[in-house]
């Protein structure tokens, strides 16, 4: 029995059986949808994440006051002196920038319209070290800072929340806490992050933040923004600036009481994470698919019990047992295929469902249907039905042809 005739036959035994083979098409479907819809939205996922750790600037190192891997004793804070010794081009040469910030949250108000949002007092320097651009106005200049100016940037968010637009707001004063705050500028979109919103933030003058806003400490700051000459010359920036702190705050040997990441330590960090949610999904919806296939195991062997008596008859016209594995083992293989191929269209329409719901919502999500992801579906699913279809179309091809002709 030749290729084309095996799968002819079993196409008219499918057919003859209508309902029964669409439900069991059915289960091989809705497990290679999930597989589908599950690997693009983590796909989606990782993108989304690892687009916004990128966007967060470019050649950045992220410097943290405390050690996140020991307890320190007599841990010391940032301070601006820290940031101008990491700035001297003769300490640390490899240094591009660099812009402390001092965070926390406020409530920024204008005509009625109120809003909870992130606050980052910043330096001049903030704006191109973070890779920022502007929709309109200018940024935070050494004068705002020096003569502690009430003046704010709206991230687009807080624009939108506040005035229902993104443009011509440039001049207009909100009340930040109770205090009149000039609008200089509104900030370009950067989307979600790993510190949250990037959109839902105002930007103020680092001294304005410090002094009014969120009463510090003269000179300390919460994180230090660092920018390297060059993406190569991150290592050696990393290791300047330890030494600079370590030298500063008299730190002992091996009990740093800072902690230095890098945008790859994110992206690396945040890539295994989604890598694993991405393969615990997948699992899950590759659970569906273990169901669809035994489906198709029992519904086979329903098929060999109703067709004892037709094997029987093929048999003693000549077929041989390989002709009647072939053949119930093709069937097997075309139920999981046409349920392969109708699970990846259905896997496509829910991550792209996923996707708009997303995007209705303001979540800057957009789920992924990779090739591989359908490759993967359509092999895996064709893989189970070969596996769940050995066992019926063995026992059909050993049946003997004279008891499968007495069978009643």
């Amino acid at each position: 029995m030749n290729i084309a005739q095996a799968i002819r036959e079993a196409l008219e035994s499918l057919t003859a059986n209508k309902l029964r083979a669409a439900l069991t098409i059915l289960g091989i479907v809705i497990g290679v949808a999930a597989v589908i819809a599950m690997l693009a939205v983590g796909t989606g996922a990782q993108d989304t994440i690892l687009g916004s750790i990128s966007g967060i600037g470019t050649n950045l190192l992220f410097v943290f006051q405390g050690n996140f891997q020991q307890d320190v004793r007599n841990e010391q804070p940032l301070t601006i002196g820290d940031v101008q010794a990491i700035a001297d081009a003769f300490q640390a040469p490899n240094v591009e920038a660099v812009a402390p910030i001092v965070a926390g949250e406020v409530n920024v108000v204008y005509e009625g319209e109120s809003s909870t949002v992130e606050v980052n007092g910043v330096t001049p320097e903030y704006g191109s070290v973070r890779n920022y651009g502007l929709i309109e106005g200018e940024f935070i200049t050494d004068e705002h800072v020096n003569g502690r100016a009430s003046v704010v940037l709206l991230g687009p968010e807080v624009a939108d929340k506040l005035f229902g637009r993104r443009d011509f707001i440039t001049g207009e004063t909100v009340r930040i806490d109770g205090a009149p705050f000039r609008v200089i500028g509104i900030l370009e979109s950067k989307g979600g992050g790993s510190f949250g919103s990037q959109d839902n933030v105002v930007v103020v003058p680092i001294s304005t933040a410090r002094v009014r806003l969120l009463n510090r400490e003269r000179d300390h700051v919460d994180v230090v923004f660092v920018q390297a000459v060059e993406a190569a010359s991150v290592p050696i920036a990393h290791e300047e600036i330890a030494q600079i702190l370590r030298a500063r705050h008299h730190s002992e040997i091996g009990a740093d009481d800072f902690t230095i990441f890098t945008q790859e330590d994110f992206l690396s960090m945040a890539g295994t994470i989604t890598d694993v949610f991405t393969i615990f999904l997948g699992g899950i919806a590759a659970i569906s698919l273990l169901v669809g296939g035994i489906g198709i195991m029992n519904i086979m062997l329903v098929s060999v019990t109703e067709r004892t008596k037709e094997i029987g008859l093929r048999k003693a016209v000549g077929a041989k047992k390989a002709d009647i594995l072939v053949q119930f083992l093709t069937e097997s293989i075309l139920l999981s295929l046409f349920g392969g191929i109708i699970g990846i269209i259905f896997g496509w329409v829910i991550s792209a469902v996923v996707g708009k719901i997303a995007s209705s919502s303001g979540t800057p999500f957009s789920p992924s249907v990779g090739i591989n992801a359908i490759l993967l579906a359509t092999l895996f699913s064709t893989a189970v039905g070969l596996f769940f279809g050995i066992y019926p179309a063995n026992r059909a091809a050993n049946l003997e042809p004279v008891d499968a002709l007495r069978y009643e």
